[in-house]
């Protein structure tokens, strides 16, 4: 079994930290970022690694120079949140799990950029690290695919489970059975931070973009110049002849055809189910089945739509200055 410290910090680090233990290494200190005040009240709270170690009795800190004397044969880096700095790696070795196949997505939001991608696979690697950006040799890999409707939250739990697997059976051997790795094949890709910007929906764009930035789980649209966020859709195509921009044509509340621009709402009758349509940039329907308006719980949104009471036309997205809503009122 191998001396270790583990440096993490999120949700997604806990099962390789938890894996450890279980197969039982020696995990001498665990690095996590600090306590950070969550949500609206003023308590600090410990990140998830952090809490979990605890939990186990295992010494935390979250300086990262106190891996130096921590007398350990290795580190293992899982969503740390830092770069390590050469200085440190030149006085202890370390790995880390990456949710990604490297050297696609190197870098801080790899899971999240392969959804926006349209990626139909993605999977975990076991590097070795290097001060560079996720350049290290690959020591193992496993590749899994993406799920047609499998939101970011979801794929980031399940390559945790895996990454977590991949590294207990890499370090069964101990410390010295794991080998130099193979060095990184291929063009690299860049999976930089999500700017919250990029959240927002632009409904100019095709039905299928629109439909995996909200499978992030945190994108939003506006409606009357308040955020909503949109939690939950799928894409769905329509019948009919094309309107005059292009996009086809929907029924509005009086069964009269209405030309729909890009972000016009379809009532629930049109957009099926319990939830509503939006036309989107390629003459698609964006089914939005789940939304959660400012200060407000989640609810369904056809639930959410009859309380709003959308003008016929009127279009999420717009500003009411700019584009005020046609008259009518959709039923």
């Amino acid at each position: 079994m191998a001396r270790l410290v583990f440096l993490g910090t999120p949700d997604a680090a806990v099962p390789s930290l938890l894996a450890l233990l279980d197969a039982g290494h020696d995990v001498v200190l665990v690095v996590s970022q600090p306590d950070r005040r969550r949500g609206r009240g003023a308590t600090l709270v410990p990140s998830p690694v952090k809490k979990a170690a605890v939990e186990r009795g295992v010494p935390v800190t979250d300086q990262l120079l106190d891996v130096l004397g921590a007398g350990a044969d290795l580190g293992v880096v899982v969503a740390y949140g830092r770069l390590v700095p050469q200085s440190v790696l030149d006085d202890l070795a370390m790995v880390n799990v990456h949710f990604s196949l490297l050297p696609r997505w190197r870098g801080a939001a790899p899971v999240e950029r392969a959804i926006l991608a349209g990626d139909a696979v993605t999977g975990v690697c076991l590097m070795r690290l290097e001060a560079g950006l996720d350049t290290g040799p690959v020591l193992a890999r496993a590749e899994t695919a993406i799920g047609a409707e499998e939101t970011a939250p979801e794929l980031t739990a399940r390559l945790a489970g895996l990454g977590a697997e991949l590294l207990v059976s890499a370090l069964v051997g101990g410390v010295a059975s794991l080998g130099p790795g193979e060095p990184q094949a291929g063009e690299a890709t860049y999976a930089a931070k999500i700017d919250p910007d990029e959240l927002r929906i632009d409904w100019e764009r095709p039905a299928e973009a629109v439909v995996r930035l909200v499978r992030l789980g945190r994108a939003f649209t506006t409606w009357r110049g308040q955020r909503l966020r949109v939690l939950h859709a799928t894409v769905r195509d329509v019948d009919g002849a094309a309107g005059a921009d292009g996009a086809a044509n929907v029924d509005g509340a009086a069964g009269e055809p209405v030309g729909a621009r890009p972000g016009t709402g379809v009532p629930p009758a049109a957009g099926g189910g319990a939830g509503f349509g939006v036309v989107a940039g390629d003459g698609r329907i964006v089914d939005v089945l789940t939304v959660q308006a400012e200060g407000r719980r989640p609810t369904d949104a056809g639930s959410w739509w009859r309380g709003a009471r959308p003008a016929v036309g009127e279009r999420l997205g717009a500003d009411p200055a700019v584009a005020p809503p046609i008259a009518g009122s959709a039923r």
